[in-house]
């Protein structure tokens, strides 16, 4: 057993993200199940899920990168990569609402862990998230923080004591929510975002008591609520808000995800609204309680802007759509819009800043619900992860479909689960293109596998492998034999980078100080300089004395041509039979990437 924390360190940080995604893991059926405010589109709780696993990602990132060092990351840094990577990650209204509440108290966390320091987070949490959403609706996750920050103020300056509090505040809230919305009452359930939110804060509770908390709301008495659902006027099931089977029920009476398998009639539950009814946007906070078709399209995308551009936007959009929801800070925001004119929410973000990674569904009205149109899935598709604008460029004129991993940002198992579905192919060649994707990509494949989707996944470990292994793709062969066939390209291709060290380091081939010039080939430290073409073209030399017939130059946002030019009239001096070919890779990384076949 770890041992328990007198305050929030960055061990006990890392040890909440671990278990909130591992208590998101178990209950994200159930709350998906129970999503059915304002859309029962139910994905509430998958959208947590995936949001709080890009928040564990970065927080491991940060021990990471300590790993060498005696001592652990500053508390800090642990608190702040997680908001980062919750913020970054977020999926649907309610992840992008959970990112700003872990923003929220990332800014306190930051300067201290105590008691006093965690009931001051947990208001400025919950007021940092209200103010996120363009129109608030009580009976919501909004509901659920403010309560539970409620309930955490006072003197005591037991840490257990304010975490305990939290959670029971939260779990009480979360059984008043049918009462604040007509709409869960009628269905039975309470707010599904809350109850992730509860989830989250039962984490905590266990990482600082080393006890999991009871699980599921409360009533007053303080036993586990159980709310009927309706059919036909009569209380038929009595699925508790918890999650947990009751009395009454007999096995095989309810599907897997806890809900009548015929649907409900008018006033509770849509057949349609079930999960895996086809439904794929997370409805927003702040629809009208008796819901409606809503608009065409819903908005996504990361914006780099400062506050004031941020402001002019929200009004924009408010004024485009709804579901409105705009987090983040320090020049880096989460944008999350329901609109009809999709172009005009892109052209907004794009005249407050720079948008990107951009997510645009299209949805059609069906008996008054949102659902994805789908047309007939291709028999094969190549999904990759590129690193800068360039090469996502590049392999979408291939015909791949492609995920961009910036700097510092490396993307989720949900993003490629993501990507392999925009695809919306039968048979599916994953490209990860980085050895420390490795474990990501695996879990997404085998997500994807689940759904139906036959995936490969080639273990490229850089850009310039995949560019390979893209090459030789034939989509109208074998699918075991294009398999083969990329996967062969891509383990004939050398590759190496250039970085610049940030601190001094004992590398393979010496010592390196902070600004020095590394040149990796095949992931090692192999050559320690002092400038850009000098360490590039020593890195060429030592790669292709193994021999070679092509090098593949991708060049970051930053290098100039000449450059390019250099490398080039260098690899043909010294090797008359090698040809050269350069991509321009855009925000990457590494100033450049080198690949050898």
């Amino acid at each position: 057993m770890p041992q328990l924390p007198d305050d929030l360190d960055a061990v006990a940080v890392r040890r909440w993200c671990s278990l909130a995604l591992e208590a998101l893991g178990r209950e994200r059926a159930e709350i998906d199940a129970i999503n059915v405010y304002p859309i029962a589109d139910g994905d509430t709780g998958t959208n947590l899920y995936l949001t709080v696993e890009s928040a564990a990602a970065a927080v491991e990132a940060v021990f990471a990168a300590h790993e060498t060092g005696a001592t652990a990351p500053a508390t800090a840094d642990a608190v702040r990569a997680m908001a980062h990577g919750a913020l970054i990650g977020a999926r649907g209204n309610s992840g992008t609402i959970l990112a700003q509440l872990l923003r929220g108290m990332a800014g306190v966390l930051a300067d201290g862990g105590d008691a006093a320091h965690l009931r001051l987070a947990l208001t400025s949490a919950a007021d940092a998230a209200r103010q996120a959403v363009a129109h608030p609706v009580e009976g919501t996750v909004l509901t659920v923080a403010a309560e539970a920050a409620q309930a955490a103020r006072g003197e005591d300056p037991d840490l257990r004591t304010v975490v305990t509090a939290a959670y029971e505040g939260a779990r009480a809230a979360l059984a008043r929510t049918p009462e604040q919305l007509a709409v869960l009452g009628r269905a039975g359930v309470v707010d599904a975002g809350g109850r992730g939110l509860v989830a989250v804060l039962g984490a905590l509770v266990e990482t600082v008591t080393g006890q999991a908390p009871v699980r599921g709301p409360r009533t007053a008495s303080g036993n586990a609520a159980k709310t009927p659902v309706t059919v036909d006027g009569g209380s038929v099931v009595g699925l508790p808000v918890g999650g947990t089977p009751v009395e009454g029920v007999t096995e095989g009476s309810l599907p897997a995800a806890g809900l009548p398998a015929g649907g409900l009639p008018a006033g509770g539950l849509p057949a349609a609204g079930l999960p895996g009814g086809g439904l794929s946007a997370e409805g927003p906070l702040d629809c009208p309680e008796d819901g409606g078709a809503g608009p065409a399209f819903e908005v996504i995308y990361l914006l780099e802007a400062g506050d004031e551009q941020v402001a002019r936007l929200r009004t924009r959009l408010d004024a485009l759509g709804d579901s409105l929801v705009v987090v983040g800070g320090d020049g880096l925001w989460h944008v999350h819009v329901h609109v009809d004119d999709a172009g005009a929410a892109v052209e907004a973000g794009v005249e407050a800043g720079r948008p990107y990674r951009i997510r645009i569904t299209h949805f059609a009205t069906e008996s008054g619900h949102d659902v994805r149109v789908q047309a007939e899935p291709a028999q094969r598709a190549v999904v990759v992860v590129v690193p800068g604008d360039g090469l996502a460029g590049l392999c979408t004129e291939a015909g791949a479909t492609t995920v961009i991993a910036r700097p510092g940002e490396p993307p989720a198992s949900g993003e490629l689960v993501d990507a392999i579905r925009r695809a919306h192919a039968r048979e599916v060649v994953l490209l990860p293109n980085d050895a420390a994707l490795r474990h990501t990509a695996a879990a997404a494949a085998e997500q994807a596998r689940t759904e139906g989707v036959r995936v490969a996944l080639v273990p490229t470990r850089a850009a310039v492998q995949g560019i390979a292994a893209l090459a030789v793709h034939e989509p109208d062969r074998g699918f075991d034999e294009d398999v083969v066939a990329m996967t062969a390209a891509a383990g004939a291709t050398r590759y190496a980078e250039l970085a610049v060290a940030e601190r001094q380091s004992w590398t393979m081939a010496g010592i390196c100080q902070a600004g020095d010039i590394l040149g990796l080939i095949d992931g090692d430290v192999a050559v320690i300089g002092s400038d850009v073409p000098h360490t590039a073209r020593t890195v060429l030399d030592r790669m292709l004395a193994a021999g070679g017939e092509l090098v593949t130059l991708v060049l970051g946002e930053d290098v100039p041509d000449s450059l390019a030019d250099a490398l080039e009239e260098h690899v043909r001096e010294g090797h008359l039979a090698v040809d050269t070919v350069v991509y321009r890779g855009g925000h990457q990384r590494a100033p450049l990437l080198i690949g050898v076949e």
